[in-house]
């Protein structure tokens, strides 16, 4: 088949390009040119790429139009983030591709109000990012339940694996904070260190749109999260990391108004562990593993631990 993937060259691209290539489909990636592919494979030799600036292309209304001009059998959108850059898109090959599928975000769920959630759990996002999402998906599914649009939503968890900073023990970004537990040095985390993080292998969520896209039946119309077997604490990944470098961790704990003058973090920081543990996601994987077959190959530990040796291998953390 002929698959497009637009913005094929992120961290999920990276993994499912060459996944698609060698399942013997001719791929076409669709990216910006800023960035280079996270990982080599002699895929990025073969499969055709056309660059292109998604938002200004759209802005002038020919991106849709490119993308139903290559005539795909699959297109896989990674990149859209808002109704408006999806709705032109679904418009210009409906009734012209076999399959669509939407990369979408757990944070469509909001606030963790069971665990695990699943994809049938009550949707109720709690920031612009969620909102839009959950509007995409609610207008796919729409079209493809009633025979209109043959779409399929994947929802990842915290994205990771060797490319990147991840999110981290303090529920930022701050490569700092892996520093500091390799040295044995003290970590304060917010509350009780009780609030959850879900990671995913980025392979592993290109594993589950391979999944989709060979189960057409099973997952048009259709949602999936695609996370690890099982979700982490901060007060738990902090530990295992810390045993990573052999070492004893020395965590304390504040109240959140307290942990954010005492933590040591920036404001751009503050608002990203604000983000994740607000949202404190956990989320079942038995959707995908019973309908798709999905098994993922990487724990939540051993995703963050091969992301947290790529980026001392890149000195981005400094022991």
């Amino acid at each position: 088949m002929k698959i497009v993937v637009i913005g094929g060259t992120g961290h999920i691209g990276t993994c499912l390009v060459p996944r698609l290539f060698e399942a013997g489909h001719e791929v076409v990636v669709i990216h910006r040119g800023r960035t280079k592919p996270y990982q080599k494979h002699a895929a990025w030799q073969v499969v055709r790429q056309i660059e292109v600036d998604r938002s200004h292309a759209e802005k002038e209304g020919r991106f849709a139009p490119m993308v139903a001009d290559l005539k795909p059998d699959v297109a896989v959108d990674l990149i859209s983030f808002h109704p408006d850059t999806t709705l032109p898109l679904v418009e210009a090959l409906q009734g012209n591709v076999q399959h669509f599928l939407h990369c979408g975000t757990i944070w469509i769920k909001g606030h963790l109000t069971e665990a695990p959630m699943t994809e049938e759990s009550i949707s109720e996002p709690i920031d612009d990012y969620g909102r839009n999402k959950l509007a995409i998906q609610n207008h796919l599914l729409g079209l493809a339940r009633k025979g209109l649009f043959p779409a399929t939503v994947v929802h990842p968890g915290h994205v990771t694996g060797p490319g990147y900073p991840i999110a981290n023990p303090a529920g930022n970004h701050n490569p700092a904070v892996f520093a500091r537990l390799a040295r044995g040095e003290t970590l304060y985390l917010p509350n009780f260190g009780m609030e959850t993080l879900h990671h995913v292998h980025a392979d592993d969520v290109a594993q589950v749109f391979v999944r989709a896209i060979q189960n057409w039946s099973a997952s048009v119309g259709e949602a999936f999260f695609a996370v690890s077997p099982a979700a982490v604490t901060l007060r738990g990944y902090a530990a295992e990391v810390s045993r990573w470098f052999n070492q004893t961790p020395d965590l304390r704990f504040a109240p959140w108004e307290e942990w954010k003058k005492v933590g040591g973090f920036s404001e751009s920081d503050i608002e990203g562990t604000y983000g994740h543990i607000i949202h404190s996601q956990c989320c079942s994987i038995e959707k995908a593993r019973l309908r798709l077959g999905y098994q993922p190959r990487y724990t939540s530990y051993e995703a963050a631990h091969e992301a947290v040796n790529w980026m001392i291998e890149h000195q981005i953390i400094e022991i």
